[in-house]
Order: C-alpha cells, then sequence, then structure tokens
C-alpha cells in the first residue's frame, strides 16, 4: 500500500475574541438581571437564584482566558447571548464553506500544492450547519476540486477520523491526496447562559491535506506511522439538537438542544482512555512513549491535557512536549489538537515523532502518530 504523509496545514482565526473579564461581565450582568426579575419567585422558593461566576472560576477549571467567535457583540448582549451571524442564500457561499476555503488554501500553499492536485475533501466536525448537500460538496466546489467529498462527524475526533478516511482512500489508490477540514462554529450551540459551560468553546477552522508519500513535494512532511480510532456510548456529552426537534413541540428551546455535559464524569472516564490509546497507538507502531518529542492533544481541558500526557509519562510534560492553545482558543472541538499541530510543528528536527489526539463526545477517541520527514 502507499504511504502517506501530511504535507500542509491551515487555519483560519476570527477576527473577533471575547476575554474571559469580557464574558463574567455579559454572564453576571445576565444572572443579577435573572434574579432581579423573578425576586418573587426566588424568595417563594418556586425559582432557583442564578450564581454569578469569576474569571478566577474560569481559569482554574479550564485554563482558558479567550476564546475567538464568529460573532462578539450577539453573544455579549444579555438579551440575546448567542452570535449573530445572518443567514445567507443559497447562491452565496456558506459561512462554513469560507471558513474551510480559506484555511485549505494555507494548507495547500504550505504543501506546494494547488486545488489540481487533490481528488477528495472531507467535512469533518462537530457541527454541520445544513443536513444537505454535504458541507465538504460545497467546499470542493468552492476550491475548484475534481474529485468527491462527503462530509462525517465524530465530535470533537472529527478531524483524527477524518485523517483516518483519508489515508485509507489514499493507500487504496482512490485518491492521491485528500484535504481534510474542520469548520467550528462552536458558538452557535454552546449555552451561554450556563455557568458550568458558557466559557468552554470557540470558533476556529483547520484543514490538513493527506497524500501519497512518493508524490509529496513539500517542505512540512509528517509521515503517518500509527492510526488508531475508538468510540464507546456515552450520554456524558450531548446535543439533542436534529431535524427531528420539530415532531415534538414541547422540546422545541429546551436545554438539552444545546451542548450539555457531566463534566466530571467525562474528566474521569475520557482521561485514562485516552493515555492508553495513545500508548498502545504509539507500541503498535514499534515505538516506545519515550520516543515521542510532542503530543498534540484535544484543547478541551488544561487539567485533562495535563492528567493525560502524566498518565502516559509518569510525569508532567514539558509545555514543549504538550503545547496548549486553548488558553486564547478555548476548546475549537475538531479543530483543536490540529490548530496545535499546526503552531507547534515547524521547531521538531527530522526523524521527531509525535502523537495527535482527539477525545470527545461518543466517546469518540482518534490518535495519529507521525514522524517528521523533513
Amino acid at each position: 500500500m502507499n504511504n502517506v504523509v501530511i504535507s500542509g496545514t491551515g487555519l483560519f482565526t476570527p477576527s473577533e475574541s471575547i476575554s474571559n473579564e469580557e464574558l463574567i461581565a455579559c454572564f453576571n450582568g445576565y444572572v443579577q438581571q435573572f434574579n432581579a426579575e423573578n425576586a418573587t419567585a426566588i424568595a417563594a422558593g418556586e425559582v432557583v437564584a442564578l450564581e454569578e461566576s469569576s474569571v478566577a472560576f474560569i481559569e482554574k477549571a479550564s485554563g482558558i482566558k479567550s476564546r475567538y467567535v464568529m460573532n462578539k457583540d450577539g453573544v455579549l448582549d444579555i438579551n440575546r447571548m448567542v452570535p449573530r451571524i445572518p443567514e445567507r442564500s443559497d447562491d452565496e457561499p456558506s459561512i462554513m464553506c469560507e471558513m474551510a476555503v480559506a484555511a485549505a488554501k494555507q494548507a495547500l500553499e504550505r504543501a506546494g500544492r494547488t486545488a489540481a492536485d487533490v481528488d477528495a475533501v472531507i467535512c469533518a466536525a462537530s457541527n454541520m450547519q445544513r443536513g444537505y448537500p454535504a458541507m465538504a460538496v460545497e467546499i470542493q466546489n468552492a476550491l475548484g476540486i475534481d474529485g468527491y467529498g462527503y462530509d462525517i462527524n465524530v465530535a470533537c475526533s472529527s478531524a483524527t477520523f477524518g485523517i483516518q478516511a483519508a489515508v485509507t482512500a489514499i493507500q487504496s489508490g482512490q485518491a492521491r491526496a485528500v484535504l481534510v477540514v474542520n469548520p467550528e462554529i462552536t458558538s452557535g450551540h454552546l449555552n451561554w447562559r450556563d455557568r458550568d459551560s458558557h466559557f468552554i468553546f470557540g470558533d476556529a477552522c483547520t484543514a490538513i491535506l493527506v497524500e501519497r508519500a512518493d508524490l509529496a513535494t513539500s517542505a512540512h512532511q509528517f509521515e503517518i506511522v500509527g492510526l488508531k480510532l475508538k468510540t464507546q456510548f456515552s450520554n456524558n456529552i450531548r446535543n439533542n439538537f436534529g431535524f427531528l426537534n420539530r415532531a415534538d413541540e414541547s422540546g422545541i428551546g429546551k436545554a438539552d438542544k444545546l451542548f450539555r455535559q457531566q463534566g466530571r464524569k467525562v474528566f474521569k472516564e475520557v482521561c485514562p482512555m485516552a493515555a492508553e490509546m495513545i500508548t498502545n497507538t504509539v507500541t503498535n507502531a514499534a515505538l516506545a512513549v519515550t520516543d515521542v518529542r510532542r503530543f498534540w492533544l484535544h484543547q478541551a481541558n488544561l487539567n485533562m491535557n495535563l492528567l493525560i500526557a502524566r498518565l502516559i509519562l509518569g510525569r508532567d510534560a514539558t509545555t514543549e512536549e504538550s503545547p496548549t492553545i486553548l488558553d486564547t482558543y478555548a476548546n475549537t472541538s475538531s479543530a483543536g489538537s490540529i490548530i496545535a499541530f499546526h503552531k507547534h510543528q515547524d521547531d521538531l528536527a527530522p526523524g521527531s515523532i509525535g502523537v495527535i489526539c482527539s477525545f470527545g463526545a461518543g466517546y469518540s477517541i482518534g490518535c495519529v502518530v507521525v514522524k517528521k520527514l523533513s
């Protein structure tokens, strides 16, 4: 079978960012307004008063200090607290398509490729803005790629699952090169009025070009030397929004139609799963964890990443070994580990081993072991 490399990566970052201070000012303003409007019911025990939050709470719980969003003023309006993203006509490029094209062009340039060199597009993301036509086909059309495209959703692990699908297509001879894009507008599914989760997510889009090793000419090649996927059903991270909601009017607008999670259970269950997955994938590639120079982990929670690295290495990882981008990007779902990979790869020497690992709802875990070639 054909050997496969990652030959280029790209990143689209929104122009607007929300600091923890801004977010807390908005959230606490909403809490104060809610409690004032419901003061009588709260005093009668009919309504539970909301609790204010703090910057210190957010940073201790997550390590997040700010997040990029596609729209800031809608989120920070205490009477709205939802991004303002107007719908576009069917004749206009969708907003997710625009994000993906921007990231894809960077990845192609970094790989020294054009659309003519690509045979497929996989749009791998947590939240597609529509059911059909597939986002990937729209992105393929916008880039001028002659081939095929399709969407996949495995929540925060979508990017690594997309890489697996790309590798399979290339190894089988179906494609010379596959573009995997991960447009994430997570601000749209976040409950900005929930104290436990309103700070978690941010928006971004990444792109990865995967291609046959014997055809690649990029100066930034990473050979894929190991890859493993795993899913295990869990309700601990869930979003019930979907096309069937209209069939039961009683559920429309309910909190379960947005992101929700049981964070403590997720932390306790996912960390050992991810650590074991990484260790096994590295071992199956005839390597030892001591051979790994860098871990590009899913950027959901700093405490999770610290624990996973500790379980793997038997000690705390250095910031060089396990770089963090969630302090400024927050959790960008499937894009997170790829942002870390994109931003923290050029300093590695040829021959260096690294691991891209994502984990999230499903549960789903994807692990990709790579070796830098140039």
